[in-house]
């Protein structure tokens, strides 16, 4: 299966809370849509500098793409 890490990134003193809150709603759009396989998450990469990302199947990407507006994406290898 090939997956997508798309990423969105949030910096400054509170970058923590606001990915932590945007991993909500990532959250309640993979319910929503009933997206199977994929999944949400946050993670620091410095102290000011956390991002909120969400694993999709490869195919989904574009659909997602243009409705949630992250800043980057890679592949995703677990």
């Amino acid at each position: 299966m090939n997956n997508v890490k798309l990423i969105w990134d949030f910096r400054g003193p509170n970058a923590s809370q606001i990915a932590k809150h945007h991993a909500k709603h990532l959250k309640e759009f993979i319910a929503l849509e009933s997206l199977k396989d994929s999944f949400c998450d946050t993670e620091q990469l410095t102290e000011m500098h956390h991002i909120a990302f969400m694993v999709i199947n490869k195919e989904k990407m574009e659909f997602i793409r243009e409705r949630l507006k992250p800043n980057r994406g890679q592949l995703y290898k677990p």
